[in-house]
């Protein structure tokens, strides 16, 4: 899926919000840490690095990552930083 008009439109269909285009620095790993939310990605340029256990992926342009509702991974972003389209999704809160 290399459209980026296709993939942001998939991420809305899927529940994803907060949908953004990031321009990242490179950097190393920042620690295995984990967010509230699901992340789903897709590289425009550049590499970004997802390790959510102990194996490393690196993705590449006009690849997909995604990684679920707080799982704990680490990240870090190539040397020659990365261009990415990313989308958020929040778990719904049942009511009491």
């Amino acid at each position: 899926m290399n459209d980026i008009a296709d993939f942001e439109a998939k991420l809305r269909a899927d529940g994803y919000t907060e949908i953004e285009t990031q321009s990242l620095e490179p950097r190393s790993p920042k620690g295995r840490h984990g967010y509230p939310f699901a992340i789903r990605g897709l590289v425009l340029s550049g590499a970004f690095i997802v390790a959510p256990d102990d194996q490393r992926t690196v993705y590449g342009p006009g690849q997909v990552f995604a990684v679920a509702d707080g799982h704990p991974r680490d990240s870090s972003i190539g040397p020659e930083g990365a261009r990415v389209l990313v989308g958020r999704k929040f778990a719904k809160v049942k009511p009491s």
